[in-house]
């Protein structure tokens, strides 16, 4: 199942992105982060790590349809060159 999320925060280690669905604890998972989005020539990584918790976002009136706060570990990255 792909899902489009936002990204947060990330580091070396891990990533803190928003969803729009509740991934499972623990489970592991498999996400793509773009970098350079406006520049001349994006990169695109794909990761693969774990589940370490995800919250429900409250953002008061306004219904937000990314409404999960994921953190998950980056264990492994491969760089995906457009074919």
């Amino acid at each position: 199942m792909a899902l489009t999320g936002v990204t947060k925060n990330i580091s070396s280690s891990g990533v803190l992105f928003t969803a729009e669905r509740e991934p499972d604890l623990g489970g592991p998972i498999e996400y793509v982060i773009t970098l350079n989005h406006d520049g001349v020539q994006e990169v695109n990584l794909r990761c693969i790590g774990k589940v370490l918790r995800s919250e429900r976002m409250d953002n008061g009136q306004n219904p937000d349809p990314r409404r999960f706060q994921v953190a998950a570990t980056l264990e492994r990255y491969e760089f995906v060159r457009d074919r």
